[in-house]
Formats: structure tokens, C-alpha cells, sequence
């Protein structure tokens, strides 16, 4: 369903808009957290390209999906696959990452290795929140266009103090990695094959001890990986 002019007029249409900023918002920390991450390791100029590519892409394959997305939250395993996915980018993001010099075709490369990772983290990672955005869009595809197109500035403006904060703190590199493992944890929880096997068991129990695995998972596997890189890295 499309916005007629007469409607667009209306301060009913941005009040719209209005909300589904406010719930984009709400819903994209852990995007500001993935573009701040897979960014960090790219020349300034670049990093700057890659957060505004990443969540420009992101938004608008959310837009073009928007119509798919309750049909596909009940494909059995869609999300476990894209549960494995997400614990695979938060272990690769906790891996040193190479700073090539600006302008370069390595930094080239690497942005664009970053915007996929974005892209791909973001949508699995907005599954369950964009059918929130919808439920207010009402299939209105112009206000769900205006209301990601306004709040996309603002995660990228969450992702460059996130970036700052990992400049100045790299410790919180694992924090944001951890943060990735606990919404893997919870995209995994909502699958339809393991609502069924653990039916027996609360959505909430299940929910939260699949969240503190993922977390689990992320750290441990992350900080083994990177102990095994180290001595590798060293003899070259």
C-alpha cells in the first residue's frame, strides 16, 4: 500500500515517521555496535564510507524484504543459520584488524569486506525488529522509507562514538563481541524447530541460557582463536 500525496500531508503520516524513528532507534544499538566493530579497522576516510554504505544497504534491503519478513521468521532453521552467521562475524571481529594506508587498494578491499559484514550482521540481526517497524508503517512503504531514511544518520552517529569509545578503550572490542554472541544466543532461541524441541521448557529459560551460550561461545572461541593466531603471526 502506497501514501497518496493527500495523506503525506497529513501529521498523521510523520507522526508515523516519527515512530518508526524512535523504534529504529531503540532497536539498532547492537547495529551501531557490528558497523562500529567491522569498521574500526579501516584508513578514517574509509571508515566514515563504510558506516554510511553498510547502513544505507542494510535499510534498504530491510525496506525490500519488509513484505517477506513475517514469512520468513517461520522458515524452520532461516534463523539458526543466521544465528551460526552472527557468532562467526562477532569471533572473525574480535581478530586483529590491519590498517592499510588510506586510498590504497587493500583499504578499498577492506571497506567493502566491512560494508558485507555490516549488511549481513544487520539483517540477521533485524529480523524480529523490523516487523515492530512494520506494525507501525502499516505497509505504507514511502513512511517506512522516510522513518529508516532519517534514523539512519543516527546509528551512524551511535556507531562513530562506539568507534571513538573502542579507540580509546580496545578492551571494549570483547564487550561489543559478547554483545553479538548474546543476540546470535537470542535469533537462535526464536527459531521455530527449537520452539518445538525445547517446548517443554519456557520461552524465557530457553531464550536466556541460548543467549549466555552465544556470549560464552563468542569469548571463548574468540580468545582461543586469537591465542593461536598470536604465535603464527610471530614467526612470519
Amino acid at each position: 500500500m502506497q501514501a497518496t500525496a493527500a495523506e503525506i500531508a497529513q501529521p498523521r503520516f510523520w507522526l508515523s515517521v516519527l515512530e518508526v524513528v524512535w523504534i529504529n532507534i531503540l532497536l539498532s544499538g547492537d547495529n551501531a555496535v557490528v558497523i562500529a566493530l567491522a569498521c574500526r579497522g579501516l584508513p578514517p576516510r574509509e571508515r566514515m564510507w563504510g558506516m554510511i554504505i553498510g547502513a544505507g544497504f542494510a535499510s534498504a534491503l530491510l525496506i525490500a524484504f519488509t513484505g517477506l519478513i513475517s514469512v520468513l521468521l517461520t522458515v524452520p532453521y532461516l534463523k539458526l543459520l543466521g544465528a551460526m552467521l552472527l557468532l562467526w562475524i562477532a569471533v572473525k571481529l574480535l581478530m586483529p584488524q590491519a590498517h592499510d594506508a588510506e586510498g590504497t587498494p587493500e583499504a578499498a578491499e577492506d571497506l567493502w569486506r566491512a560494508v558485507r559484514i555490516v549488511v549481513i550482521a544487520d539483517i540477521v540481526m533485524s529480523l524480529d525488529n523490523v516487523l515492530a517497524v512494520a506494525a507501525v508503517a502499516k505497509g505504507q512503504y514511502v513512511l517506512l522509507a522516510c522513518g529508516l531514511a532519517v534514523s539512519i544518520p543516527m546509528v551512524i552517529a551511535g556507531s562513530a562514538l562506539i568507534l571513538a569509545l573502542l579507540e580509546r578503550l580496545p578492551v571494549l572490542v570483547w564487550g561489543g563481541a559478547a554483545i553479538l554472541g548474546w543476540v546470535a544466543g537470542d535469533v537462535f532461541a526464536g527459531d521455530p524447530i527449537v520452539l518445538r524441541l525445547f517446548s517443554d521448557f519456557s520461552p524465557g529459560t530457553v531464550d536466556l541460557t541460548a543467549q549466555i551460550a552465544g556470549t560464552l561461545f563468542v569469548i571463548g572461541f574468540g580468545y582461543m582463536w586469537r591465542r593461536a593466531k598470536a604465535p603464527a603471526e610471530s614467526e612470519v
